[in-house]
């Protein structure tokens, strides 16, 4: 099979792959109809994160399942489904908490290069949530954006207690951070501030839901969202980046007794314990328990009541990953989808 392998900064080559198969008896295999690249991605392109030598990329995907092994009973051949980025038995005490990305016997999808045409998903039974039936064309972008971004922008925004008469701040404007805006209007916030400085990302921003534009950073950005709350701060902030500037900003966007759902993957970034003390603020966040919200964000997609698939703004056939990658580092697209 033609898969994406990342092999130094900047490397990304699309080449053949051993075609995956059957290991244990709990796996699928499936035959991929999109896959994407992820913000997280651009850490190992962009030589933040070492590269170990050649890497399969990619950790979000749908697909038609192909095979499944001995000890798979309710996913069966020729179901469409939707995965999250982290496997998981969806059993076990951590998964019934609804932390399934802390499974006892997880497992990283991007240890096993979802950029592809095939892929092994373990545990697929708890793993995999199967559409109604094979989804219409227009439908795929939205359905793979649950495998990920939907499902991190939605837990963030969980995180954060976004809800009726909670004002929100958005801190990034990537596609999780416009999802969490997305997010943030279906749970029902009353106000959602988006902060970008992007045009055509404010645009979508809005559509989504976003009543109000921040463009200003950093203390300028805080000093902004306080204006825009009478001095308080907000109710609800989601951290989408993973920086030391977001984290810092999201916290103190937080009035006190507020909450922060942080998911941008952390980098560098050491908090003020001092200052935290004094807040009064609530943190909760970390790798996003998609599994826990599939069900109801794949019917709020099938139903066509959300249009998650808008953050992805440019389409290229697998062949062309690398122009995928670069077009996101260069931030000349929000997110890049890949058809094998």
């Amino acid at each position: 099979m033609r898969g994406a392998v990342l092999y130094a900064p900047g490397d990304v080559r699309v080449e053949e792959r051993e075609d995956p198969q059957i290991i244990e008896p709990t796996d699928a295999i499936l035959r991929l109809s999109a896959s994407c690249v992820c913000g997280s991605d651009l850490w190992p392109y962009r030589g933040v994160e070492a590269v170990q030598g050649p890497s399969p990329m990619g950790h979000e995907y749908v697909g038609i399942v192909e095979e499944v092994g001995s000890q798979v009973s309710t996913i069966k051949p020729g179901q469409f489904v939707v995965g999250s980025f982290w496997a998981s038995d969806n059993t076990c005490e951590l998964c019934q908490a609804g932390y399934q990305s802390a499974c006892i016997h997880r497992e990283p999808m991007g240890a096993l290069g979802a950029q592809a045409e095939l892929l092994r998903v373990p545990l697929a039974d708890g793993t995999l949530v199967a559409t109604p039936d094979v989804p219409a064309d227009d439908l795929i972008p939205s359905l793979l954006a649950a495998s990920d971004v939907l499902g991190t922008g939605w837990f963030a925004a969980v995180a954060a207690e976004a809800g009726p008469g909670k004002t929100v701040a958005v801190v990034g404007d990537g596609a999780v951070g416009l999802l969490a805006v997305l997010a943030a209007s279906q749970l029902g916030a009353e106000r959602i501030i988006a902060m970008s400085r992007h045009a055509t990302r404010q645009q979508l921003a809005r559509e989504y839901g976003a009543t109000d534009i921040v463009t200003e950073r950093g203390d300028d950005g805080v000093a902004r969202i306080k204006e825009l709350t009478g001095g308080l701060g907000a109710h609800s902030v989601i951290e989408g980046v993973g920086t030391s500037e977001s984290m810092l900003q999201a916290i103190g966007a937080t009035r006190p007794g507020g909450h922060v759902g942080f998911v941008g993957v952390a980098h560098g970034v050491e908090l003020p314990v001092e200052g935290l003390f004094w807040s009064l603020i609530h943190l909760h966040g970390g790798p996003a328990p998609v599994r826990r919200f599939l069900p109801q964000l794949i019917d709020l997609i099938w139903n066509r009541q959300i249009n998650p698939g808008k953050v992805f703004d440019l389409t290229l056939p697998l062949e062309q990953a690398a122009e995928g990658y670069k077009a996101m580092d260069q931030r000349r697209a929000i997110k890049t989808l890949l058809r094998p």
